[in-house]
């Protein structure tokens, strides 16, 4: 019979919600993006924004630039010696 009643008590503990409750930090987030500060989102979350975003215009500068030297590459012919 004790067998029988521990199991709902582990069904009850197995479905209950963790003791340790995550903070909800999206309030914070709203207030930090809708400040009206003159910056572009893109760059409001700070430095690690702005490190992101100058490596991501790097990196696309950089493969259109090698996109269209290999294109001229290949249409330019090759002279016969």
């Amino acid at each position: 019979m004790k067998q029988l009643l521990k199991l709902p008590l582990v069904a009850v503990r197995a479905f209950s919600p963790p003791a340790r409750q995550l903070r909800n930090k999206v309030p914070e987030a709203q207030k930090l993006f809708q400040e009206d500060n003159g910056l572009p989102v893109h760059i409001k979350g700070g430095t690690s924004d702005v490190l992101l975003y100058r490596a991501t215009m790097l990196l696309t500068a950089a493969g259109c630039s090698y996109s269209v030297y290999w294109l001229l590459v290949a249409a330019l012919p090759q002279k016969k010696a």
